[in-house]
């Protein structure tokens, strides 16, 4: 009979394996799409309050994939956004193979390990949130954890943050004080980010053209949550909005 503690010890050799081995590149499927859309599961915010309080972590995400998704971003933070880490856990166990962004306001380590344990791809690191010194040791980290980093700014002195090196560079057009929505933030700040940055635009995106737009000024993803969560199908939202995208193209 073979000991029970040989047994525990192997198992827990291959959950390590699974823990390290190498994630769905978020980068590389933007590089790789034609739409870019990263597709984001939010089922509420702060400012809008529930967006679809029954939205189950085992349905949408695998929908958004089905529906062509290049990526998808998962709202983690409970106490705002109606989130939790185990929506990841549940997209995964759905079915989803997709890169999948730990959306949070990630402010210590801590955060990185429960991103690479619940099957995160990737994870977004907030300038705003951050002292360049803090965003640094995190991206850092992460990497260390075989995690990529999306490192969004919002405002010309927050480029500074580029340097770092981050894998994807983002741009919010949602000021995170106010509140208040602006895309043409992303237009603005394009051409200040390094040329071989792989850009984000984050937030506001309802308009196919506003995606061709964007493409056009550099732009290589779209994270876009809200458009899709408000319909009474988000997946078949998605696949509607990328049917339009590539009619325009």
């Amino acid at each position: 009979m073979q000991d029970i503690l040989q047994q525990i010890i192997a198992t827990k050799h291959q959950e390590l394996e699974q823990l390290c081995a190498k994630k769905p590149s978020l980068r590389e499927a933007l590089l790789q799409s034609d739409s870019g859309i990263i597709a984001e599961f939010k089922r509420r915010s702060p400012s809008k309050g529930w967006i679809k309080e029954e939205g189950r972590a085992d349905i949408i995400p695998l929908s958004y994939q089905q529906n062509g998704a290049a990526a998808l971003s998962i709202l983690t933070d409970e106490h705002y956004f109606g989130g939790s880490d185990d929506f990841i856990r549940t997209a995964r166990q759905s079915g989803v193979t997709l890169p999948i962004l730990y959306k949070n306001f990630v402010i210590d380590e801590a955060q990185l390990y429960a991103a690479a344990l619940c099957g995160a791809s990737a994870v977004l690191l907030i300038a705003a949130c951050l002292s360049v010194q803090q965003c640094s040791a995190l991206l850092k980290k992460a990497h260390e954890l075989g995690l990529e980093v999306l490192l969004e700014m919002h405002s010309e002195p927050e480029l500074e943050y580029a340097a770092l090196g981050p894998d994807l560079c983002g741009i919010n057009n949602r000021n995170l004080g106010s509140f208040v929505t602006d895309v043409e933030n992303s237009f603005r700040l394009a051409e200040l980010l390094p040329k071989d940055a792989v850009k984000v635009s984050e937030s506001g995106i309802s308009n196919p053209d506003t995606v061709k737009a964007l493409r056009q000024a550099g732009f290589r993803g779209f994270l876009i949550g809200e458009n899709f969560m408000k319909t009474a199908n988000p997946g078949k939202a998605l696949a509607d909005f990328i049917g339009k995208l590539r009619i325009e193209n």
